[in-house]
């Protein structure tokens, strides 16, 4: 079989890549066949275009279902890579020739799951994990479905048998091993006929480690050889990984490969290409065919002589960059040590193990904090690819694109922090974008705060992650533009709400993206929410919430309006029906509350009593001071709630001080129990004690209540008041406590315990300074 050339490679292996390009140079093919997916040949004369730059991914996916979808990712030290690009350079039919996409998809079952290049779903526990490598250095494949043909085939071996002999030669990585037995030797031996006679015996040792669906794909793959010999193509190269080499050696059995591939389902796929990034073209990014090192390997791609010392350098440039000290006679050392492990280990040159050694030893001075910047920077990597913009995409990623660019906010690998100012145009137009990205489920940036006490701040995180572009595609069905599909996504999730504050929230996010289209039909949809529930609690949490970082709620955009010249009149309806409705209802959510409800309870009245204030409608407050009157006059109202509602009607001078006092002492009659006679106090005086320090009758309540309290009715109180007085300030507890000691004279004495005509105050004069002279109070002196 003279006219058909296997190359058997390591996916993402920069040693494969330049051996492989050495081979075809030599060959001159005049047909190449490369491992991948057939649904991606349209799209695959892309990758000569000057504008896609690496890594980028293949994407395939089910355009009425995009969340079925499979990555090919691409780097440029990968071989694929660079045999695609060999061959459309000189005019060379390229095509791939795996199991198609429409096939395998067909076959994958109805969950959710973003496939990776060896067909492993991209789940956040695959992600933390590195024992499922499923056929990650075939490429391709689909998640295990025991009803389907199709099933995935867990192994080891066939991910990364290359790695298997090289840990059978002494060396812990298979590019490592590739580099030294294979790129260094200067005998001209095939490196590619030892591989495929290599494979070949592992396949006849492990015969257990071919799986039902590497024989459709192996089967695939000689038919595509067979096509290409057909057509009269007599150099044939065909670029594989090196476990499927030894499967294409032998084209006979034609007729067997035909019976096996009948008959298989078929689903409808379309494919495009997309940024990738060298962090998730890592083992630990989940990935399946990934590399421990995608920042080296591109680093031994581009930089194959003086490779040691130029690693080194640019380590210590990281470092220095980074305020650390990083000499040049550190560099030298570092070199040389090394090349003397290197030298120790049998080795030609320093692999990246004799590397990392060498920096944290002389470099990072034994510290690990260094190292690990080393290899997150520069063994992994932050670069981020681009594709042109031939590239096929929906208009919402194509909308998006001439967003990024007219904001400058280019999609990157690593975090990035934006301190927006939104009473400057452009950030404002960022901020916007981000918060409609947020709305269809694209969440490119993360809120992290508002740099400062104003509500024209935001302070936003930014990450592009490869997925982003699945969560676009699924996104377009929502509209072609950014606004078009946010407002429609918008009123889609309002009118999903389960409930009132469900519904709010939906509103606050529409009204921070601006979607001022869709701000008639949410806040119709809001009244109709309000006007339908009968749940108090639900009412007081819609006029309450509050975005946590921006600070922003229905009252404040109605109070203030905003940076953004939100529509606060659209707003005013809503929120007086929901002040009206709550009012109403309050005495009876009041009612017979246990302790945790009453917690809850006594916190909304708190925040829903702020809220109104700030909206300064004397209808409201009017509405709302009298529905806190009848909560007061419940006989059932827990004392938490009947406390709060008494404290909050005291400070707005609803309530007067002498009617405080008659309540606070109707609370503490004998007759409470003493729990829930403190569970009044705490909800009176919690966080304030203001009332306690400037009104005597209360003062007195109080301390009668406390001093001709038992023993254990004083044990039961003490947890409560003691966590009442916890909450106020240092100075606060400072001025009760002289107020205790020094009340009615010297020394602490109360004379309302002692009746006046009995009382001779010359003679306890007289004998106080004896008596504090005895126990240590005063001094001699």
């Amino acid at each position: 079989m003279s006219d058909v050339h296997i190359f058997g490679v390591r996916h993402h292996g920069p040693g494969s890549a330049r051996s492989l390009l050495r081979a075809l140079e030599q060959l001159q093919p005049d047909a190449i066949l490369v491992e991948g997916p057939p649904d991606a040949q349209e799209v695959l004369p892309l990758l000569a275009h000057p504008a896609m730059r690496p890594p980028v991914a293949l994407l395939v996916y089910v355009p009425d279902a995009p969340h079925r979808a499979a990555y090919f990712p691409l780097a440029e030290f990968s071989p694929e890579w660079q045999g695609v690009r060999f061959g459309l350079a000189r005019g060379i039919p390229v095509r791939l020739m795996d199991l198609p996409q429409t096939h395998r998809m067909a076959a994958t079952s109805r969950k959710t799951r973003v496939v990776s290049q060896a067909g492993e779903p991209e789940t956040a526990a695959r992600r933390d994990s590195h024992e499922h490598r499923d056929e990650a250095a075939q490429g391709g494949g689909v998640e295990d479905d025991s009803d389907s043909q199709l099933t995935t085939h867990d192994s080891q071996l066939a991910s990364d048998p290359l790695s298997a002999l090289a840990e059978a030669a002494g060396y812990g990585d298979g590019e490592r091993w590739w580099e030294q037995v294979v790129e260094q030797r200067r005998d001209g031996a095939d490196a590619f006929a030892a591989v495929l006679e290599a494979m070949a015996a592992l396949r006849d040792a492990f015969p257990e480690e071919r799986g039902p669906t590497e024989a459709l794909r192996e089967a695939w793959m000689r038919q595509a050889v067979r096509a290409a010999r057909a057509e009269g193509r007599r150099r044939i190269a065909v670029v594989c990984g090196a476990w499927h080499g030894p499967a294409l050696t032998d084209l006979s059995g034609a007729r067997r490969d035909a019976a096996l591939l009948k008959g298989l389902p078929k689903v409808k796929t379309a494919a495009t290409f997309v940024p990738w990034s060298y962090g998730r073209l890592t083992f630990a990014s989940g990935y399946g065919a990934g590399v421990e090192s995608p920042g080296w390997y591109d680093h031994l791609w581009n930089h194959p002589e003086q490779t040691v010392v130029r690693w080194v350098t640019r380590a210590a440039r990281l470092l220095r960059d980074e305020g650390l000290d990083a000499p040049s006679a550190g560099v030298i050392e570092a070199v040389r040590l090394a090349e003397a492990l290197a030298a120790m280990r049998d080795r030609p040159l320093p692999g990246l193990p004799e590397l990392d050694e060498a920096c944290h030893a002389v470099l990072c001075g034994g510290a690990d904090a260094p190292m690990r910047l080393i290899a997150e920077r520069l063994v992994v990597g932050e670069r981020i690819g681009e594709v042109p913009d031939e590239t096929p995409m929906v208009p919402l990623q194509q909308d998006l694109r001439r967003a990024q660019r007219r904001l400058r906010l280019p999609p990157e690998a690593s975090w990035k922090d934006y301190d927006l100012d939104l009473r400057k145009p452009n950030d404002l137009e960022r901020s916007r974008l981000l918060r409609r990205l947020a709305l269809l489920g694209v969440p490119w940036g993360r809120l992290a705060g508002t740099g400062g006490t104003g509500t024209f701040r935001e302070v936003w995180r930014l990450q592009w992650e490869p997925e982003l572009d699945i969560a676009l595609i699924e996104a377009g069905i929502w509209g072609a533009t950014l606004p078009a599909a946010a407002a429609a996504r918008a009123l889609d999730a309002a009118e999903r709400a389960p409930d009132l504050p469900a519904v709010v929230a939906v509103v606050g996010q529409a009204l921070l993206a601006e979607l001022r289209e869709v701000a008639g039909p949410l806040m119709d949809r809001l009244a109709a929410a309000a006007a339908s529930t009968g749940d108090v609690a639900q009412l007081m949490d819609a006029l309450i919430h509050e975005d946590p970082v921006a600070r922003t709620s229905l009252v404040s955009a109605l109070r203030y309006g905003s940076v953004r010249r939100t529509d606060a009149e659209a707003i005013a309806g809503v929120v007086g029906g929901i002040a009206a409705r709550l009012c109403v209802g309050l005495p009876g959510a009041c009612a017979s509350l246990d302790d945790a409800a009453a917690e809850a309870m006594a916190e909304r009245v708190t925040a829903v009593d702020g809220a109104l204030r700030l909206l300064r409608d004397e209808g409201h407050l009017e509405a709302w001071r009298a529905a806190l009157r009848r909560v007061l006059d419940l006989g059932s109202a827990h004392g938490l709630v009947a406390g709060r509602c008494c404290a909050i009607l005291l400070d707005a001078q609803a309530l007067s001080p002498d009617e405080v006092a008659r309540r606070l002492s109707l609370a503490l009659s004998a007759g409470t129990p003493p729990d829930r006679a403190a569970a009044w106090v705490e909800g009176l005086l919690r966080g304030n004690a203001a009332p306690l320090l400037h009104d005597d009758a209360l003062w007195q309540i109080l301390d009668r209540w406390v001093t001709n309290m038992g023993p254990e009715p004083f044990q039961q109180a003490l947890p409560l008041l003691r966590r009442t007085f916890a909450t106020f300030t240092a100075p606060e507890r400072r001025r009760m406590g002289e107020r205790a000691r020094q009340q009615d004279g010297a020394w602490g004495l109360n004379s309302s315990t002692l009746d006046g005509d009995s009382f001779d105050r010359a003679r306890t004069d007289a004998v106080l300074p004896l008596v504090a002279l005895l126990l240590g109070v005063l001094s001699a002196e």
